[in-house]
């Protein structure tokens, strides 16, 4: 079950904060991770509520965003030690802050990505973690929705490979959360952007993102039809966040000395590669790059966040925001991600 609909039975976020805070109740709903498995393994548990340590700040949560890493987490693809509260993105408003921190202050509103523990009702963070935005131009739920996904987009299109005028990307996945982004960001630094995606609902998603050409995967050859549309050639650069199912041919789809970017397997790893067939098909670069190594600088934090969230404020960039759950509905959320019924960015409201 999605979308912001009051269940039956259940308090909204206001008054369960309420609540605690008139019975002195330090304690607060979490989705916790005891087991690694599927959804099923997912945990609506009462926790304690964290106190802010020296450099630190506590954030009640007004939003979290939903990304394939939590299912990899959750799964024990990418290991953690049990038990653990998942999530790692979300926005919010300052309730305290711990020693140290002049910065931030009660009352202000922030978002935070690659800090653990957004599936909940308040986390504590590292205060340089937190990114300051103004209510009034970013609504909270965008804020969670565009902190991981939409740096992802900043630093593959800016960093990884800053794209330039005239060049040709090919963005797999392109009606998902990042590749919706990663289509309108090429276009705004003058690229041509080719997407790949499943179904026509999801093509004209991608087109009106600003792809120039989209194929249907399921229907037709990406390489060939890349190579087609490329008059022979081939694109610089190939955004892949598929894995294992697109790996080879998006190599096949480059220009001699293109650019395989691989930022995700959500079909799975990718089998060990020889290097010696990037010499074969052109030349090309291979990298595995990730936001963590992206955004290591409070001043590299701010400069990718304060972007997006200056273009969002500006009507430059659209968050498509697909689906709305609970925090109690959380695997439901998971559910549909991995069942790829899903367009844009999934989200938990406390």
């Amino acid at each position: 079950m999605s979308g912001n609909a009051h269940i039956p039975g259940t308090m909204s976020h206001q008054e369960e904060t309420q609540r605690h805070r008139q019975a002195g109740d330090k304690s607060m709903k979490a989705i916790r991770v005891n087991e690694f498995g599927g959804p099923e393994v997912l945990s609506y548990e009462d926790v304690e509520v964290p106190e802010p340590g020296p450099g630190q700040a506590r954030v009640r949560l007004a939003a979290s965003g939903v990304n394939f890493i939590d299912v990899y987490q959750r799964t024990g693809t990418y290991p953690m030690d049990l038990p653990f509260t998942l999530g790692q993105e979300g926005a919010g408003e300052v309730e305290a802050v711990g020693e140290g921190v002049e910065e931030l202050s009660p009352g202000d509103h922030v978002a935070f990505a690659g800090v653990m523990g957004s599936y909940a009702e308040y986390i504590v963070a590292p205060a340089e973690r937190l990114v300051p935005f103004n209510i009034t131009l970013v609504e909270a739920r965008v804020a969670a929705a565009i902190m991981l996904q939409g740096m992802t987009a900043h630093y593959l299109t800016h960093s990884t490979f800053p794209l330039q005028e005239g060049q040709t990307a090919l963005v797999h996945a392109a009606a998902g959360g990042v590749g919706l982004l990663l289509c309108q960001l090429a276009k705004m630094r003058g690229a041509s952007v080719i997407g790949t995606v499943s179904t026509e609902e999801k093509a004209k998603l991608a087109r009106n993102a600003g792809a120039d050409e989209v194929i249907l995967y399921t229907e037709q050859d990406f390489a060939e039809e890349t190579r087609r549309i490329t008059g022979g050639e081939g694109v610089h650069v190939v955004y892949d966040s598929v894995g294992k199912d697109t790996f080879d041919k998006s190599l096949d789809s480059l220009r001699p000395r293109g650019y395989m970017v691989l930022f995700g397997a959500s079909s799975g790893p990718v089998p060990p590669l020889d290097p010696q067939v990037l010499n074969q098909k052109g030349s090309l670069f291979l990298t595995r790059p990730k936001l963590a190594d992206h955004i290591a600088s409070r001043e590299e934090l701010l400069w990718r966040a304060q972007n997006l969230f200056a273009w969002i404020g500006h009507n430059h960039l659209d968050i498509r925001i697909g689906g709305t759950y609970r925090l109690s509905e959380t695997d439901q959320a998971h559910r549909d991600l991995e069942g790829r019924k899903t367009t844009g960015k999934l989200i938990l409201i406390p």
